[in-house]
This record gives C-alpha cells, structure tokens and sequence, in this order.
C-alpha cells in the first residue's frame, strides 16, 4: 500500500527557529574555537573537543531543517 510521503512536523516554527539559530550558533563556535586553537598552537588531541560544537550545531540545523 503506497500511502505517498506524509511529513508530520512535530515542532512548531518557534521551537524551528530556536534550533535553527542554536544550529547557527554551535557551528559558529566551533569554527571560532578552531581558529583559537590554530592560532595557540595547541596539541593535537585538543582538537577533539571540536566535534562537540559541531556534532551540535549539525544536529540542531538538520532537526530544524526536517522540522523533528
């Protein structure tokens, strides 16, 4: 039985644009830690606490953009 693609959206546009913009947020940090991080001249292990900020920020971007 092919019913068709229904998306539901569980959030609404509020609650889209808070994860939007934490989404924006996160990765920017990220970005600005990394450049931090270069620019120190830190270890490379330090660098693993950038996934953080950007698993985050992916995550929130892509939850407001699929509306979940």
């Amino acid at each position: 039985m092919n019913v068709g693609k229904a998306e539901l959206a569980n959030i609404g546009p509020k609650e889209t644009r808070n994860r939007l913009l934490m989404g924006v947020v996160m990765l920017a940090v990220g970005v600005v830690m990394a450049v931090i991080f270069t620019h120190a001249g830190v270890s490379r292990g330090w660098y693993s606490l950038l996934f953080l900020p950007f698993w985050m920020g992916t995550l929130a971007f892509f939850q407001a953009r699929k509306k979940t």
